[in-house]
């Protein structure tokens, strides 16, 4: 029942990188604005993780409905939330009104659109996080391309062969 489990932890969390990636990689210009509103990292890096981030939710995303290294993609989902996870608490806790860009957009918003959506953001972040976790702990599960390129050893079965 657990790799079922796996398999649709697998979906939801592939397929919310896939759409979050796919809206902003026609727009570019908008990513960069919401990396640069949260206002954590340098000026001269903005740009370049503006323009990275869409490609990477997109490859993470694939990776985890594929099912191919599942638990290494488990892994950048669940530090890249973390990162989103703070990013967010950090604007939250500065006071300074942002849509957090994670579905496009971004950038300046007013105070009480901010205030009324923070929460919601990282209890997503933190559930997304969760479930990403999840799947670093317990890779294996059904319909899963890691299953063909890196089949389970047997009960009883050596993990080293030794020479003869």
């Amino acid at each position: 029942m657990l790799r079922w489990v796996g398999l649709v932890a697998r979906l939801l969390v592939g397929g919310v990188w896939i759409a979050a990636g796919v809206i902003k990689l026609p727009h570019p210009e908008a990513s960069v604005a919401a990396v640069r509103a949260y206002q954590l990292l340098p000026l001269s890096t903005t740009n370049f993780v503006g323009h990275l981030l869409p490609i990477v939710e997109v490859l993470i995303g694939v990776v985890l409905v594929l099912g191919v290294l599942v638990r290494l993609g488990g892994v950048l989902s669940a530090l890249l939330q973390l990162a989103f996870i703070i990013g967010i608490s950090s604007v939250w806790a500065r006071g300074i009104p942002i849509d957090c860009g994670c579905f496009g957009n971004g950038g300046a918003t007013s105070w009480a659109h901010a205030k009324a959506t923070y929460p919601w953001e990282i209890a997503r972040d933190v559930g997304l996080f969760l479930v990403s976790a999840y799947m670093v702990v317990r890779p294996r599960t059904v319909l899963a391309l890691d299953n063909l390129l890196f089949p389970p050893l047997e009960k009883g079965t050596p993990h080293v062969q030794e020479q003869p």
